[in-house]
């Protein structure tokens, strides 16, 4: 790896600050396609999202079929913004990929010589720590023994079950489908972002893996004049902001 392409340009903060405030959640859409080498280029960028260990829990199934979005529309509950977006894209948290993707971390390390402490972290301390064992027994073992040590001084609290594990893969996931829309922006596409839909459905639809976890379903395209309904509005920052 060249370590010039480590060092960070320098940003356009106003650039930015423009992507990011005319993001909006658009709930109509034209009929205009998204252009493969721009849904192409925001989902590289969404994959650079920063996430936990390196592991990538994620996966995103791209559906412009006509047939199949119309289906998958259905199941988002009939929203305008899945109705008339020519592209959705489930994103979906894998709890289950960990193992695979720790040994892929080690075969495609980037650097001609892989250190010890990486090697270490997914060949030893990954397989213990992501664990949960048979029916959860060996996350439980793992929180007693968290309980003990941590009298002491500080430790990593779980993930000690299944549904620590989902919780786990789904704040990665939902990192990655932030930059995926902040990259639609970028590019002069809007997004809307759904958690209504039927998730069975959307699996049985989609064929998702076993473990896969549907964290939202983004609708992509170009906004129609009437696809934003209201004005943005946040709350006074005093109240959820807190300098200590």
């Amino acid at each position: 790896m060249n370590a010039k392409s480590d060092i960070a340009p320098n940003p356009t903060l106003e650039e930015f600050r423009k992507v990011v405030r005319s993001r909006r959640s658009v709930r109509r859409f034209t009929d205009e396609p998204v252009p493969d080498h721009v849904l192409d280029d925001c989902l590289d960028l969404a994959m650079l999202a920063p996430n936990s260990s390196n592991l990538q829990p994620w996966e995103f199934f791209v559906v412009r079929t006509p047939a199949l979005k119309a289906k998958l529309a259905e199941a988002c509950l009939g929203q305008n913004a899945a109705k008339t977006a020519p592209v959705l894209i489930v994103i979906v948290a894998r709890t289950d990929t960990w193992r695979r993707h720790s040994r892929m971390a080690l075969e495609q390390w980037p650097e001609e010589k892989l250190p010890g402490i990486v090697e270490k972290y997914y060949s030893k301390i990954a397989p213990i720590h992501y664990n949960q064992g048979p029916f959860g027994l060996f996350g439980v073992a793992k929180k007693a023994a968290g309980l003990v040590v941590g009298l002491t001084r500080p430790v990593p609290r779980g993930p000690y079950s299944p549904n620590e594990m989902k919780i786990w893969a789904t704040k990665s996931t939902a990192l990655a489908a932030e930059n995926l829309m902040l990259a639609l922006r970028a590019h002069g596409y809007d997004s809307c972002p759904m958690e209504g839909f039927d998730e069975c459905r959307v699996r049985k639809l989609l064929k998702l893996p076993e473990k896969g976890l549907v964290t939202m379903v983004v609708a992509a395209g170009k906004r129609s004049e009437k696809g934003v309904y209201n004005q943005q509005y946040r709350f006074d920052k005093a109240e959820l902001v807190h300098y200590l």
